[in-house]
């Protein structure tokens, strides 16, 4: 019987022989064959692998899944270019769930408990715990992007300037505020537009709160089979995300390479300090005031982060994310409804990453812009980005607006696209990982929190 700590000490040395081997290969006269080095980077994988299987965890699956993506990736390019299609079957798959899902919990969690005024309280609370916690992050973002100076006479690969943008609609701000309004509920629920979902569903859980039981009682039983049945149909489909992960993460390597980072190196690593600033900042000085238990929360977030991280997916994580916050000991009602609205309000990594990306355009173009006018930018950026998540490529549309409204040339945004699959992960992961906390911090204030000791992985 193999030993999962034996496993993961050979996974460590085989990781470490592989590493020394690449570098006295590559800076030493010493030459080791490409098949030796290709042998040493699969060794512990193979080991990582036998790990996975002694632990049987999902989580554990999810990053072997990753690790032995970017190798395929890296080894057979022309083949993972292909595997795109495995890992958006999955996220079609997960987007079967989303409208379902939030209909049946969100009318449960109004209706069942027929307390319209903490529905109104939640609504209040959440929106406030938003806007001053995106509002950090944006400003986390600017600094961030100021002190690193990423931009600034970097030297652009020519191939990276290729191309058309894709084409996005302008918005003005009745655009905006009408766009959170459903028209039609299943155009709505073919276009994923989660927050005109939660807008009807909270409304319809108003209606169904507000009739008499002899109709109440059998559309709660309905909603609530429906989110049991829902949370099961997660579970099935949760078994085929290493795969989703595995094939999203090849992709991704065998299309751009490992090299294409080089002279863009200082905007990504300016985006992964900023929001690892904005953790140690921001979320763990909440979880600390808030006295909420920060392993357990590590280990219940850990799953619905690292998928979307691989997928850059969030909808792909919001199933399992809302699953693992009930059991870690939100209620139901709560997290049905602070989760998906913030999913619309709350995007922390978006919002940081608008903000650099902004300042990044400029310093491409050679622009230096004053403080008053950044200060000015971020202003724009707290009010265009708010409640426009749920519009496709919803960034790309604020980044497009602002640089036109500020007179920022547009070709820059060529080189963001070109390494935003990468940037992408991050502030998804992120925006998971913040919404996850915002359930608890609501939860909290409303003194319904009850921490539980559960099976999440």
């Amino acid at each position: 019987m193999l030993h999962p700590k034996r496993l993961l000490t050979g996974f460590f040395i085989s990781i470490t022989v592989a590493v020394i081997a690449h570098l006295i290969s590559h800076y030493t006269a010493f030459h080791i064959p490409q098949w030796l080095l290709l042998s040493l980077r699969w060794i512990p994988l193979i080991v990582y692998f036998l790990y996975a299987i002694t632990k049987k965890k999902l989580t554990t699956w999810i990053f072997v899944s990753m690790l032995v993506g970017v190798e395929f990736g890296y080894d057979v390019p022309v083949v993972a270019k292909e595997l795109n299609l495995v890992s958006q079957i999955f996220i079609h798959l997960v987007k079967t769930i989303i409208a379902p899902l939030i209909f049946a919990t969100l009318v449960t969690g109004i209706a069942g408990h027929a307390n319209l005024k903490q529905v109104g309280r939640m609504g209040w609370k959440s929106l406030l715990y938003f806007e001053i916690v995106s509002t950090i992050a944006l400003f986390i973002g600017l600094a961030a992007i100021n002190i690193s100076g990423a931009g600034i006479g970097v030297i652009i690969p020519p191939e990276m300037t290729k191309g058309t943008l894709p084409a996005v609609q302008s918005q003005n701000w009745h655009d905006v505020v009408l766009h959170i309004f459903p028209e039609n509920i299943a155009k709505s629920i073919a276009e994923g537009q989660v927050l005109q979902i939660v807008v009807f569903s909270i409304l319809f859980g108003i209606a169904v709160a507000m009739v008499r039981e002899q109709y109440r009682a059998p559309m709660l039983r309905f909603t609530e089979s429906l989110t049991a049945v829902m949370f099961k149909f997660t579970n099935i489909i949760m078994l085929f995300a290493p795969f989703a992960v595995f094939s999203a993460i090849a992709y991704s390597v065998g299309h751009m390479g490992l090299n294409v980072l080089v002279n863009l190196f200082e905007l990504l690593a300016t985006l992964y300090v900023a929001l690892l600033a904005f953790i140690l900042l921001v979320l763990l000085p909440i979880m600390l005031v808030m006295k909420i238990p920060v392993k357990k929360f590590i280990k219940a977030v850990a799953e619905p982060a690292t998928i979307a991280f691989a997928t850059t997916s969030s909808e792909s994580a919001l199933p399992k994310a809302m699953e693992n916050m009930e059991a870690f000991g939100v209620p139901r009602k709560i997290v049905s409804f602070v989760m998906p609205t913030g999913y619309s309000f709350n995007l922390d990594g978006t919002t940081l990453y608008l903000a650099m990306a902004s300042i990044f355009v400029a310093n491409m173009a050679g622009i230096r812009l004053s403080f008053e006018t950044q200060l000015v930018m971020m202003i724009t950026l707290m009010l265009t980005s708010k409640g426009v998540a749920a519009v496709p490529r919803a960034s790309l549309v604020i980044l497009l607006g602002t640089a036109a409204s500020f007179g920022l040339p547009t070709w820059p945004i060529f080189i963001i696209l070109g390494i935003d699959e990468l940037m992408d992960m991050a502030r998804t992961a992120i925006n998971v990982v913040g919404n996850c906390l915002a359930t608890v911090v609501v939860a909290k204030w409303e003194g319904e929190f009850e921490e539980r000791i559960s099976n999440i992985e």
